[in-house]
This record gives C-alpha cells, structure tokens and sequence, in this order.
C-alpha cells in the first residue's frame, strides 16, 4: 500500500486562530500551509477591508492551483481559510477527490466574546491587519458551520494546548488512512 496526500481545510470565523492551529498542524504533519490571505497580501490585497468577490475568486482559483501541484506532488497541504460559505468546503473536496487525496476539515469555533476580544486586542497590538467592524459582522452573518459535515473541531481557547493539537493530527491520520491505495 502506498499513502496518498492529505488536504487539510482550516474552517472557523475570524480571529478563530485558524493560523495558529495551521502552522502547528503543518510543522507535526510536514504539511505544506497555504494561506488565502497571504495569496490576498502577494496581490496587494486585505480581506478585513473588503474585497469584491471577483478578487475573491481569483485568490481561490491561485490556491486551487497551487494545491493541485502540491497534491500532484505528493505533498500534504494545509488550506488556511475561513472555509464558509459550504461551496467553498464542497469545492475544497472535489479538489482532493480530483488528485486522490485524503480529505479533513478542521474547524476552529470561537464564541463572540473571546472573538471580540481578540479582535480588540490586535487593534491595540497591530499583530495582524485589521477586520473592520462592518465586514467582521457580514462574515459573522454570513459563516456557514461544518455541521453535520465530520469536521473535526478545537475550541479556540485550546488552539496553543499541544494536547489538542497532537488530538487533531492523530485524527487527521486516522481519517487518511481510509484513503489508502
């Protein structure tokens, strides 16, 4: 049997820490991490103030294709994204079908509160570009949770515990080895 690459999503709203968990997951898989929104800064481009949808098409058909040559390669690779709305998961999918790898959705869920604080924080820190509030809210309305989807959860407080994340990559592992060939 030879292993195949596994595609791993990252799903959660805004300041979920999505990143955070992405970068560990990627260093204990050897997972290459692929983040939208860097694809959005090479294009000169920042979500939290707004971007029409048709850049937001452009930015998914880049990753798209840089995915696809990873898998091809036979490399695991990690999507950092919000992974909402559905389609977008669906899509993420069809392109791990399409290259015969693995697939597994992580979602990263924050309450409102720990959200808000966080966002309030960065505004006071500048760590990261802002979300504004007006597009922080169409986001929030907007998120379409991987309910009823096998998405394999972390809480966002849990995001640095190392227990939970070494809980997550022996999930991915067990999810990848049914796709074994």
């Amino acid at each position: 049997m030879t292993s195949v690459p596994s595609l791993i999503l990252m799903c959660g709203l805004s300041f979920s820490g999505k990143s955070t968990v992405a970068r560990q997951l990627g260093d204990a898989l050897g997972a290459t991490v692929l983040s939208l929104d860097a694809i959005n800064a090479e294009r000169g481009l920042y979500g939290g103030q707004g971007i029409p949808l048709e850049e937001w098409a452009t930015t998914n058909r880049i990753a798209d294709e840089r995915v696809r040559d990873l898998l091809a390669a036979g490399r695991d690779v990690i999507v950092d994204d919000t992974g909402s709305p559905r389609f977008i998961r669906d899509g993420w999918r069809e392109t791990a079908r399409a290259q015969g790898a693995a697939f597994s959705l992580v979602w990263v869920q924050i309450d409102p509160e720990l959200q808000r604080e966080r966002v309030l924080v960065n505004r006071a820190n500048k760590d990261r570009h802002d979300v504004i509030d007006e597009i922080l809210s169409e986001h929030i309305a907007s998120f379409e949770p991987p309910v009823a989807e096998d998405a394999i959860t972390i809480d966002a407080r849990a995001a640095l515990d190392p227990r939970e994340v070494a809980r997550l990559v022996a999930e991915i592992r067990e999810a990848s080895l049914g796709r074994r060939s």
